[in-house]
């Protein structure tokens, strides 16, 4: 797989590691401060300790370089590498008490960022190709932005980012607004130009979306077979998008369905972190 990952912005993280930082260090790091001298330098290796998919580097060195401007970081990998166990990711050399005290900190953001990551790339592959693997909105609140980054660095792609950003018109909007109908004429009308996504959970809903003019629907929790008659009666007047219950395992069969794309909460709210060790020694 190509490598074409786009790097986040430094002022997309650089508020969220300083948040973290305090969370951990609040007044000081009263363990480091006493045994280890201001002027001591360091170098700490981060080490993969499981195969998976780098993701998180550059918010990792974010972390030491709020500690202290002066650290030095030098990758060896690059986010959206496929590692090994026992491969090196990147070296930080500086203070050492920057790379003591910020070490579960740049941990935390780079195994979890390369958990998703990791995960993402699994059903990528999966897929194989037949279907696009998206993203949803279950994320951990305040790290969404770095969260759908590990997505891209898997190879999946993004939903809509939040609320804000595309129309998707669920059962609760449905239930609300009188119907499919209401519902589609209304957001219509509101914003102008924009495509409109509707949830359906049974058949007739899907011909209910369709006829309401939505250009996609999304079938939330349909049996496979209910999945393909859904993709027969669209018939490419709105794409499909497959949601609820999706796992690893059911990947190769919805992809089998014709539809057009499948979303994994699975991809953010469930993946396990990826073990990777921070080896530090004087210099």
């Amino acid at each position: 797989m190509v490598n074409s990952l786009r790097p986040l912005a430094p002022d997309q993280y650089r508020d969220i590691v300083r948040h973290a930082l305090a969370e951990d260090v609040g007044a000081g790091d009263i363990t480091t401060e006493a045994t280890v001298t201001a002027s001591q330098n360091a170098r700490g290796i981060f080490l993969m300790k499981g195969d998976g998919v780098l993701a998180g580097l550059d918010v990792a060195f974010e972390v030491f370089r709020q500690l202290d401007p002066a650290v030095r970081a030098t990758p060896r990998k690059r986010d959206g590498d496929a590692c090994r166990a026992g491969e090196e990711l990147a070296e930080v050399a500086g203070s050492a008490r920057a790379l003591l005290v910020g070490e579960r900190t740049a941990l935390n953001f780079l195994q979890r960022l390369s958990g998703i990551a990791t995960q993402a790339r699994r059903f990528m592959i999966a897929a194989d190709g037949r279907i696009t693997i998206l993203d949803t909105r279950k994320t951990t609140p305040g790290l969404r932005v770095l969260e759908k980054y590990a997505v891209r660095a898997g190879g999946a792609t993004n939903h809509r980012a939040g609320l804000f950003d595309a129309i998707l018109i669920k059962d609760n909007h449905i239930r609300l607004a009188g119907g499919v109908r209401a519902a589609v004429r209304l957001a219509r009308a509101r914003h102008q130009g924009r495509p409109v996504e509707v949830e359906a959970q049974r058949l007739d809903e899907v011909d209910e979306a369709i006829a309401a003019g939505a250009e996609s629907i999304l079938v939330d929790n349909m049996s496979t077979a209910d999945i393909r008659a859904a993709v027969a009666r669209a018939k490419g007047r709105a794409t499909i998008e497959i949601s609820g219950g999706v796992t690893l395992d059911r990947i190769p069969e919805l992809a089998s369905t014709g539809a057009n794309f499948v979303s994994a909460g699975a991809l953010t709210h469930s993946a396990p972190a990826v073990d990777i060790s921070f080896e530090i020694e004087s210099v």
